[in-house]
């Protein structure tokens, strides 16, 4: 039987295929969505347990490691059955937030330090506990510490976390060592490995190499993946203060970058503290511009923009050979807040790691934390919401992620050209879309690098797409791009690309680019690329295109509530020439509805932390009615929020002047119908 849905769309598609000069059948397909090619699956645990899951790791036998923020390590046995079987190895530990195995150990990080764990008389329990390195704490509870990771010689890598004394929002290393990597070998000695971190719960030893995820929060514009080399300065000046020791290998000081950029220790006439606020007309400073005044200093190899990729980044983890189809050697990066996974690739440009990063799977139950390969090739995924806040319907919980063996239509993967970009495809592209330049947008913009939580895009700009260069097989285009700007997220939608086979659209149509530098090489000619433009040409046509969304009201709602759009059916021409796709506008004196707004809140993230009704990472939108803003005094908020205002939530939002204050207001005249 066809969904009352479906029965409504299905005449708008034939006549948007008429139009397009397509056939019906070709045109009226469903685009398959994440959930149509892996599935989330629940691994239940026993009655009673709280994971709160700190910690995975796959034993040499398939067997699965867990430690829990509560200090618990768990062994589960046939973990990926119908009835796995847990069993509890050790308890009473301090806030687990990693583990790893290595030669019949596991090796945990607490707060204060690098424990190795020994089951010696095989009863299934641990019996020795021996203290590998301890790091000095000051009490604050912040001071979370994460790892380890492995690195091919055997030792270790730990990261640790700045405090939040009063005021909490300038993040403080209280005690040695705080807001650093450490490499610490297998007997016991410590190596500081670089300084910069302010929040660094993701951890990734990749192919050799060690990685990191940081949160956005003061100094911190946004999330991101950053490569650590020995002796890097990353983005946070905290841990700076320690480069004076004697075996620090980061040189740089705290006082080199404050006399660059005011950190803010304002205080009002009665002493009190002053909280930083983002000042919309001050020069917009970079860490592009700093790293030209500071060769230390190591910028991100990709940007996670803030509220789009995650507001709260963890862990990093490569595919492996043969596992997930097309995506094998990618990474994946765990987000908390938003409660999904985003998939990035890496390439090197000029010596440096640079890359791309995608939407991959949203909907888990809490936010991930950590994630780790079951011998079957799916996904463990260990997840808390504790302390932060998260999208989904429980606080932690312990889930896998199954690939049904069939390839989406995605991006495989973006590479930076000296005149654009060249995008490669999981499968083949219709020409036709393909080689229309009304099928592509570019935008641009960055973060500021100042003391102020967080950071606006700022000197945001709409980049020309010249042409396109479709390969003989379909399966990558070359995008010429005008005016590229290093140091800059280039963002490509590709909304009007459809698959050759059965015209589907793209899975996850935008990527995100950190373009640290423009490759050198030759550059294509004019005459080698398209400039057919369709939008330009036949203004009044229109390609229409259906999302299975329309048929998945469920879905729907799981997307919405873990801050991702929804996938409607949409008009493929206002697709294809970047358009938001937003309703007609209503009469002024009438009321809004959650679809007269839901686009402008897509559009500014604001789903990202928000929901209608639930608390999530910030308060539901009825809650907010209920403190009886006026819409003015609303948009306000938005722009220079005051998050003494909600003190029960753990996470300031971010000031976000970059919201236009004709949305903002119709956004707040939203908010306050729910009263």
């Amino acid at each position: 039987m066809i969904s009352r849905a479906k029965r409504f769309l299905f005449p708008a598609l034939v006549a948007g295929a008429l139009f397009a000069g397509l056939t019906p059948g070709a045109q009226a397909q469903e685009s398959p969505m994440e959930e149509d090619f892996f599935k989330i699956m629940r691994v239940p645990s026993p009655e009673g347990t709280l994971l709160e899951v700190g910690g995975l790791v796959i034993l040499p036998n398939g067997d699965l490691g867990i430690s829990t923020r509560r200090g618990d390590i768990f062994i589960v046995e046939n973990p990926t059955s119908a009835k796995p079987h847990f069993r509890k190895f050790a308890s009473g530990l301090h806030e687990v937030l990693g583990l790893a195995y290595k030669d019949g150990a596991l090796y945990c990080a607490q707060r204060g330090e690098l424990t190795k764990l020994m089951d010696t008389n095989n009863d299934g329990k641990a019996d020795v506990f021996e203290t590998v390195y301890s790091w000095p704490l000051s009490g604050n509870y912040h001071e979370y510490s994460f790892g380890p990771k492995i690195a091919p010689d055997g030792s270790f890598f730990v990261t640790t976390n700045l405090g939040f004394p009063d005021p909490w929002w300038h993040a403080t290393s209280l005690v040695p060592w705080r807001g650093w990597m450490l490499r610490i070998s297998p007997d016991g000695k410590m190596e500081p490995w670089a300084t910069g971190m302010r929040s660094p719960a993701g951890l990734g030893m990749i192919d050799g190499e060690m990685f990191y995820t940081e949160n956005q929060g003061d100094w911190v514009g946004s999330g991101g993946v950053w490569h650590v080399k020995k002796g890097a300065f990353t983005v946070h000046p905290g841990g700076l203060r320690w480069t004076n020791m004697p075996n620090s290998p980061v040189k740089m000081t705290r006082e080199q970058v404050y006399a660059k950029i005011n950190p803010r220790f304002d205080k009002d006439a009665g002493g009190g503290h002053v909280k930083p606020e983002n000042k919309v007309n001050e020069p917009n400073v970079t860490m592009f511009d700093m790293k030209k005044q500071f060769p230390e200093m190591q910028l991100p190899a990709v940007w996670l923009p803030h509220g789009i990729l995650g507001i709260s980044n963890t862990e990093i983890l490569k595919i492996p050979e043969g596992h997930f189809g097309p995506f094998e050697g990618q990474l994946l990066v765990g987000d908390q807040g938003q409660s999904k996974i985003m998939r990035v690739v890496l390439e090197k440009v000029k010596g440096e790691y640079q890359g791309v990063a995608f939407d991959f799977r949203s909907g888990f139950q809490s936010g991930v934390l950590r994630m780790a390969w079951a011998p079957d090739k799916s996904l463990f995924v260990g997840e808390t919401a504790r302390g932060w806040g998260a999208a989904g319907e429980a606080s932690e919980g312990l889930q896998r992620v199954i690939w049904n063996n069939k390839v989406p239509f995605e991006m495989r993967t973006v590479k930076a050209m000296p005149d654009g970009f060249e995008v490669e495809f999981t499968a083949p592209v219709d020409k036709k879309s393909g080689e229309d330049l009304a099928s592509y947008a570019v935008d641009s913009y960055i973060y500021k690098y100042h003391a102020v939580y967080g950071s606006p895009p700022v000197n945001s700009k709409k980049l020309a797409v010249k042409g396109v260069k479709l390969s003989e097989d379909g399966l990558k285009a070359r995008v010429l791009v005008d005016n590229l700007r290093e140091g800059y997220i280039h963002v490509l939608k590709l909304d009007g690309v459809r698959a050759k086979d059965n015209y589907y659209t793209l899975v996850h149509p935008t990527a995100y680019y950190t373009l640290n530098s423009i490759p050198e090489g030759a550059k294509l000619a004019m005459n080698e690329v398209s400039t057919r433009n369709s939008s330009a040409t036949t203004p009044s046509k229109t390609v229409a295109s259906s999302k299975k969304t329309a048929a998945k009201p469920g879905a729907t709602a799981n997307r919405l509530a873990s801050g991702a759009p929804a996938k409607a059916a949409t008009t493929g021409k206002t697709a294809a020439a970047g358009g938001t796709g937003e309703p007609k506008a209503k009469p002024a004196n009438a009321v809004l509805t959650f679809n007269d707004v839901k686009p402008l809140l897509a559009k500014n993230t604001c789903l990202a932390c928000h929901t209608v009704d639930k608390k999530q990472v910030g308060p539901g939108f009825r809650e907010i009615a209920k403190r009886k803003y006026t819409n003015q005094r609303i948009v306000d908020l938005i722009h220079n929020p005051k998050p003494e205002n909600w003190p029960n939530y753990a996470t300031p939002m971010p000031p976000m002047p970059q919201v236009p204050r004709a949305e903002a207001l119709k956004i707040a005249a939203w908010i306050n119908t729910l009263k």
